[in-house]
């Protein structure tokens, strides 16, 4: 299968930036959409999204180098070949969370509202993205046989993309993207609730993100390690922790925080109540 979409004479334009700028453009559409709900367009949110982009795509690089550091430090124009992949997806939410942080401070916007409505197009980006993975042939799981893919139901053609030097895989990719697209609907169907509070969707996403990643991470043969440790089941867990404090800060803090979609007229996105710069 080759990595290659298009030649144009000495250009050549890869699948996995291709499925990468796809990612993107969805994220960033279902983005829009959900902070135009909220007052949030124009140059904030273009200066918002783009440069989380930006700062997503350099953490995940870096992410990815820093464990990786020997082969890089022999190979060092190869830091920057992106398209041959090596975007290691929690760097990037990591870099990410750090710049809209510090944009909603200096725009004085409250920071979980603001990525409770990130997290609705992130999680279906990484969906998309993860197929880049399926056409540079890389993070996918133990070896397997035909007949184990036939019987999960697995499409015939990311069956014969997952024969690898003559050996078929199992395509972790494909249960990150499923679980992922239902993660994506499941906070559709939470962010109307009317009980759901500032910084409670990104809970959910960081919990449901992170129990699927651990999972998927215990099949791959191409884990980034930290001694004996998957560092992406390490971080997971982290994440997860975090997840759960969102969810339930309300609780162990003894406070009540605004609705996330249903307190718009006494909780500005950009005013100066309690909640603004959480």
């Amino acid at each position: 299968m080759s990595k290659i979409a298009l030649s144009i004479g000495p250009i050549q334009i890869y699948w996995y930036s291709v499925i990468i700028l796809i990612a993107i453009f969805v994220a960033a559409s279902i983005v829009y959409y959900e902070m135009k709900k909220q007052g949030v367009t124009g140059d904030d949110f273009t200066d918002l999204f783009f440069n989380t982009v930006l700062f997503g795509i350099i953490g995940a690089r870096i992410y990815y180098v820093l464990f990786n550091l020997s082969y890089y430090l022999e190979n060092p124009i190869e830091m920057f070949e992106i398209w041959n992949g090596g975007l290691a997806i929690h760097g990037a939410l990591i870099a990410g969370i750090i710049y809209v942080y510090l944009f909603c401070r200096k725009k004085k916007l409250n920071t979980l509202k603001i990525l409770d409505m990130i997290v609705v197009g992130v999680i279906i980006g990484q969906s998309i993205g993860r197929w880049g993975n399926f056409f540079n042939q890389e993070a996918y799981g133990p070896v397997t046989t035909l007949a184990y893919l036939e019987q999960e139901m697995i499409p015939q053609f990311i069956i014969n993309g997952m024969k690898i030097l003559g050996e078929y895989h199992i395509p972790t990719f494909y249960y990150e993207s499923l679980w992922n697209i239902n993660g994506f609907i499941i906070l559709l169907l939470v962010r109307n609730c009317k009980k759901i509070k500032n910084g409670q969707l990104t809970g959910i996403y960081l919990i449901w993100y992170s129990l699927g990643r651990f999972y998927v991470e215990s099949l791959r043969m191409d884990s980034l390690m930290l001694k004996n440790f998957k560092m992406a089941q390490l971080v997971s867990v982290v994440l997860l922790i975090i997840g759960l404090f969102l969810l339930l800060k309300d609780k162990i803090l003894k406070k009540d925080t605004p609705n996330l979609y249903h307190d718009i007229n006494t909780t500005k996105i950009g005013g100066d109540d309690e909640y603004n710069t959480l």
